[in-house]
């Protein structure tokens, strides 16, 4: 083996090349309002004593995005900045003065988001920021819902699976996880509302709470039709624009067929913020056991897909 220049040894390579995912970093530094989500994290964040001082409340947030964007977990997340440098610099890690936070450090930081709810309050309050940047919320919705698998093995300590989590057939194919229900506003992709729950929950259960109650449209597919009763009350000015049955034993109406095509051109929309929050963050499954903690990772990792989906429009601004 040949031996190390002088360039390998302390970072000074003639040859480099941002790679996809500093930019990605690069863009999320300039994007996130890290000023106002630290400020919801700091009045619960341990403060310094008389031990060893605690890791600064932002740097462990931003510990804790990595996770949501690269989907790794706590001891990944740990080995994953001592071998990149772009992450390091992200966090703002220098390895010639410090250590990256140990897995337990990241592990009791997870924790405390947890303990007080801090999710969906991170969700909201990037949610308001994004209204204050000028990206307001239409009066069309639509609402879907997605599986998020869960191990279905007992071959475990306690020899069952997940008791908060369920089973759930979609088509011939049998799942076991937890849902994530969206409302998803029809004009920018944004989420507006989400709703962790198990996989066996029906939909049409959840359409209530997947709305802001401005809407004059609301899209589905055929899981959320015959919901008329919710919309009157929950949106009163609202058309009804989710997917009728088309299909009967032994005929197929050609004119509701088109017309859930026609809708399919708007209800679409969502598939773009599920293959964010699934293939983009690859949150396919569920990394904690039981359904609070995998619901406020779902609340965060909604929160900074609403962000990466309007993250273009965002740079303009703050270029301006």
């Amino acid at each position: 083996m040949k031996q190390q220049t002088l360039a390998m040894a302390n970072g000074f390579e003639r040859y480099t090349k941002k790679t996809r995912r500093t930019l990605f970093l690069e863009e999320m530094e300039q994007v996130v309002p890290w000023a106002e989500l630290c400020a919801l994290v700091e009045p619960v964040y341990a403060k310094a004593g008389n031990g060893r001082p605690p890791v600064g409340a932002e740097r462990m947030l931003r510990i804790y995005f990595l996770q949501q964007w690269f989907n790794l977990s706590d001891p990944g997340v740990e080995e994953a900045l001592y071998d990149s440098a772009g992450m390091r610099q992200f966090v703002g890690i220098d390895l010639g003065r410090e250590p990256v936070p140990d897995e337990t450090t990241v592990c009791k930081f997870r924790h405390l988001l947890e303990e007080h709810e801090l999710g969906e309050r991170l969700f909201e309050r990037v949610g308001e920021h994004l209204q204050a940047k000028g990206l307001r919320l239409s009066t069309g919705t639509i609402v879907d819902a997605t599986i998020i698998n869960a191990p279905s093995s007992t071959k475990n300590a306690r020899q069952e699976r997940d008791p908060e989590m369920h089973q759930t057939r979609k088509g011939k194919q049998w799942y076991f996880g937890m849902k994530a229900h969206v409302g998803v506003d029809s004009q920018t992709k944004l989420i507006h509302s989400v709703v962790a729950t198990a996989a066996n929950a029906a939909d049409s259960t959840m359409l209530l709470h997947l709305l802001h109650g401005e809407e004059t449209r609301v899209w589905g597919d055929q899981a959320y039709r015959g919901q008329s009763e919710v919309l009157r009350e929950h949106a009163p000015h609202a058309q009804d624009f989710t997917h009728q049955r088309y299909r009967y034993k032994d005929r197929i109406d050609e004119v509701e067929r088109e017309k859930n095509r026609t809708k399919s051109k708007v209800r679409s929309k969502v598939e773009h913020v599920f293959a964010v929050l699934k293939l983009k963050f690859g949150f396919v499954k569920v990394r904690y056991r039981g359904l609070d903690k995998n619901a406020n990772r779902l609340f965060v990792t909604c929160a900074l897909v609403n962000l990466f989906l309007v993250r273009k429009r965002l740079l303009c601004t703050t270029a301006v």
